[in-house]
C-alpha cells in the first residue's frame, strides 16, 4: 500500500505543478519487455541520442506502424478475399479469415441500392441492425463501390473500400493514443503492434466508434469537455459501449469538485447524438410523430438475441440442460453491469489517490463486455486503445494479446467444425469453451493489474514517471473535494514500504532494478 508521502494529507490540498517541458518518457529505458524488443532495431535508445532533430517523430512512426500492421492483417484475410468467402462452407473459418463485411453487402440490401432504416429487406432481418453512424459509414462504402460486375466481384471491391476507410481509423486511434499522454508516445506502439488488433479490425465496422472515442479521449486530455462530449456521442451513434464512459467520467469528476466539465460533456454527447439519430429515428404521418421501426432495429435486435459467442452464458447454456432463457440473461447482465458500476464507483471514491481516468474507463467498458451475453472477437478492438492508456506495460499487454489471439483461432476452428458436416475439422464444443474461458481470464488479469495500480498507485507505471493524470483533463493534479472510507482519513503514520518513494508531480529518475514490476 502506499506510504504516508504518497497519499495527499488533506482532500483540499492540491497537487504540486509539473514542469511543462517535462522530458518524454521512453520505453526502452523503462520496461524490460520493449528494451528486449528494440534489439531488432538497434537496441534501447542511448543517453547522448538527439531527439526532436529528425522528421522520424514518435507519432508519424506509430501511424506508420499502425498502418503496416494492418495491411498485414489484410494480407492474412487474402484466403478468403480469393474465394474462401464465396466457396465451402468452413474454408472461411479454417483459414481464420471471416469477416462480416462481404456477406451483408447483399444481405442488408447494399447492392440492390435499398436504403438503411427505411427499406425493409427481404428475410428475417427486416431492416439493418447497426447504429445509425455505422449504417451511414456501410452506405458511403456502397456509393464507392462499383455496382457492375458478379455479386462476388461486388462484395471484394465492398470489402476492399470498407477495409481502406477502416485503416484510417486505425491510424487515427493510434495516434490519438500516441498524444494523449503528452510525456508518453511511445505507448502508440503498443496499439499499433497489437496482434488481435490487425486479426479483427476488417472482421466488422468496430473501428469507426474506437476511432471516434479515442480522439474524444484525446480531446478531454486537453481540457475540452464540450468537444469530448461531442466525440463521444458520435461514438454512441456508432456502437452503445462508448457511452458507458460517462459513468466513470461522472465518479471521477464527482471526486474532484468538476461538476461544470462534467455536464459541458453530457451536453455534448446528448447534442450529438441527437443530431445524428432524430433524422432517421422520427417518422411522422397523420397522427403525429412516431419512432421509425427501422431506426429501433438495433435495440430490439440487442434485447431479442440470444446467448451467442465468447461469453461466459454460453459456457453456461451448453453445459445444463435448462439453459438461461433470452429475459433472463438480459435482466442479469444488467444487475451485474450495475453492480460493476457501483464497484468501479465505490473504488473512485475510497482509493489511496484518485485513480486516472483511463484506468476507469477501461474497468467500465471491461465489465461491460465481460458480462455482456455475446463477446464476439472484435470486441478487443473497444478495449486495445483504454488498455494502453490505462496499464502502458508491454508483458501485461502482451499476455492479454496472446489470449485474444488464443481465442480469435479458437472461435473460428470451433466454427470450422460445426460447419465441416461429418468430417468434423476443427475444434469440439469443449476446447471452444477452453478458448472462451482463456479471454475471459486474459481480460480479468489486466482489469486485476489495473485494479491494482489503483490500490497501489506506486505500482502504476505512468505515476511512477511523475504525472498525475495525463488523460485527465481538467483532473490532472486537481484537488480531491469528496472522498469516502480511509482515502479521507489518511494515516499519519502508514506501514513501512520498501519500494521506489515517488514525488507526486515531478519526474523521477528509476534505477535499472527499480524499472522492473
Amino acid at each position: 500500500m502506499p506510504s504516508a508521502e504518497m497519499t495527499p494529507a488533506s482532500m483540499h490540498e492540491p497537487e504540486p505543478a509539473r514542469a511543462a517541458t517535462a522530458e518524454p518518457v521512453h520505453p526502452t529505458r523503462e520496461d524490460g519487455i520493449a528494451a528486449a524488443g528494440s534489439e531488432l532495431i538497434g537496441g534501447p535508445l542511448g543517453r547522448r541520442a538527439l531527439l526532436g532533430t529528425s522528421w522520424w517523430t514518435p507519432v508519424r512512426i506509430v501511424a506508420l506502424v499502425a498502418i503496416g500492421m494492418f495491411a498485414l492483417g489484410l494480407v492474412q484475410k487474402a484466403p478468403c478475399y480469393d474465394g474462401a468467402w464465396f466457396f465451402g462452407a468452413s474454408s472461411q473459418y479454417t483459414h481464420a479469415c471471416y469477416s462480416d463485411i462481404p456477406h451483408l453487402y447483399q444481405g442488408r440490401g447494399f447492392a440492390d441500392h435499398l436504403v438503411p432504416y427505411f427499406d425493409k429487406l427481404p428475410g428475417d432481418m427486416e431492416y439493418l441492425e447497426y447504429p445509425v453512424l455505422t449504417g451511414v459509414f456501410m452506405e458511403v462504402a456502397s456509393w464507392l463501390t462499383p455496382h457492375s460486375g458478379s455479386i462476388q466481384h461486388q462484395e471484394q471491391w465492398y470489402w476492399f473500400v470498407n477495409a481502406g476507410l477502416l485503416m484510417v481509423c486505425a491510424a487515427v486511434i493510434a495516434v490519438c493514443v500516441a498524444r494523449t499522454h503528452r510525456r508518453r508516445p511511445w505507448d502508440g506502439l503498443l496499439v499499433a503492434l497489437a496482434p488481435a488488433f490487425a486479426l479483427t479490425a476488417t472482421i466488422n465496422w468496430d473501428l469507426l466508434a474506437v476511432a471516434l472515442t479515442a480522439a474524444a479521449m484525446l480531446m478531454w486530455s486537453r481540457g475540452r469537455a464540450l468537444a469530448f462530449g461531442v466525440l463521444l456521442g458520435l461514438a454512441t451513434a456508432a456502437k452503445l459501449y462508448p457511452v458507458v464512459l460517462l459513468g466513470p467520467l461522472l465518479v471521477l469528476c464527482w471526486r474532484a469538485g468538476k461538476w461544470r466539465e462534467f455536464f459541458q460533456a453530457v451536453v455534448g454527447a446528448t447534442g450529438a447524438w441527437l443530431l445524428v439519430n432524430l433524422p432517421i429515428m422520427l417518422t411522422h404521418d397523420a397522427t403525429g410523430f412516431h419512432i421509425r421501426e427501422g431506426w429501433a432495429k438495433f435495440y430490439t435486435f440487442s434485447k431479442e438475441r440470444g446467448v451467442d459467442f465468447g461469453s461466459f452464458w454460453l459456457i453456461w447454456a451448453q453445459n445444463s440442460s435448462h439453459p438461461p432463457t433470452t429475459d433472463f440473461v438480459n435482466n442479469a447482465a444488467m444487475v451485474l453491469v450495475v453492480l460493476g458500476f457501483l464497484g468501479i464507483a465505490a473504488l473512485a471514491f475510497t482509493a489511496p489517490r484518485r485513480p486516472r481516468f483511463a484506468q476507469l474507463a477501461f474497468l467500465m467498458v471491461a465489465v461491460f463486455i465481460l458480462t455482456n451475453k455475446v463477446y464476439s472477437p472484435q470486441y478487443v478492438l473497444w478495449l486495445v486503445p483504454l488498455a494502453v492508456l490505462a496499464r502502458p506495460k508491454w508483458r501485461d499487454f502482451l499476455i492479454w494479446q496472446a489470449c485474444e489471439v488464443a481465442y480469435f483461432l479458437g472461435i473460428w476452428m470451433y466454427l470450422a467444425y460445426t460447419t465441416s458436416g461429418d468430417a468434423h475439422k476443427g475444434l469440439p464444443t469443449q476446447g471452444y469453451q477452453w478458448a472462451i474461458a482463456v479471454h475471459l481470464l486474459g481480460t480479468l488479469y489486466l482489469c486485476a493489474v489495473v485494479v491494482r495500480d489503483i490500490l497501489m498507485p506506486e505500482r502504476d507505471v505512468v505515476r511512477r514517471s511523475g504525472d498525475d493524470d495525463p488523460s485527465g483533463g481538467v483532473l490532472d493534479g486537481a484537488p480531491d473535494a469528496f472522498v469516502l472510507g480511509a482515502a479521507a482519513y489518511p494515516p499519519r503514520h502508514a506501514a513501512r514500504f520498501d519500494g521506489p518513494q515517488v514525488d507526486w508531480g515531478r519526474t523521477e529518475t528509476l534505477s535499472h532494478d527499480d524499472r522492473s514490476l
